[in-house]
């Protein structure tokens, strides 16, 4: 874990800021078990299509996104979450400015 955010309250919206026409990310944990990380997206910033060889949770936090899972679109806003299965190939879109923490659990 970040040793500066340990056992303090943070507010994640916060933890990550835009960058323009780009995608920013911060790891806030990096064990053998799983990470979490946050990303900000700028409007039509996208992640192309890949795979992972373990489940993923996507927690949306700011504005709105396409996910797109195994060729099948979701569209998600602040407050949503989606599982995107292991080895299922995925894509992420930003419709709008977007921020989602990623939670990849290894084990």
């Amino acid at each position: 874990m970040a040793e500066d955010l340990a056992a303090q309250v943070l507010h994640t919206v916060e933890l990550v800021g835009y960058q323009e026409g780009a995608v920013v990310s911060r790891t806030l944990i990096n064990q053998k078990t799983g990470t979490v990380t946050l990303f900000a997206f700028d409007a039509g910033q996208e992640l192309s299509e890949h795979t992972a060889p373990y489940d993923a949770l996507v927690q949306a936090l700011d504005g709105e996104t396409e996910i797109t899972i195994s060729g099948q679109p979701h569209q998600l806003k602040a407050g949503d979450l989606i599982i995107m299965p292991a080895n299922d190939p995925h894509a992420v879109k930003a419709l709008t400015k977007f921020k989602m923490m990623l939670t990849m659990i290894r084990s």
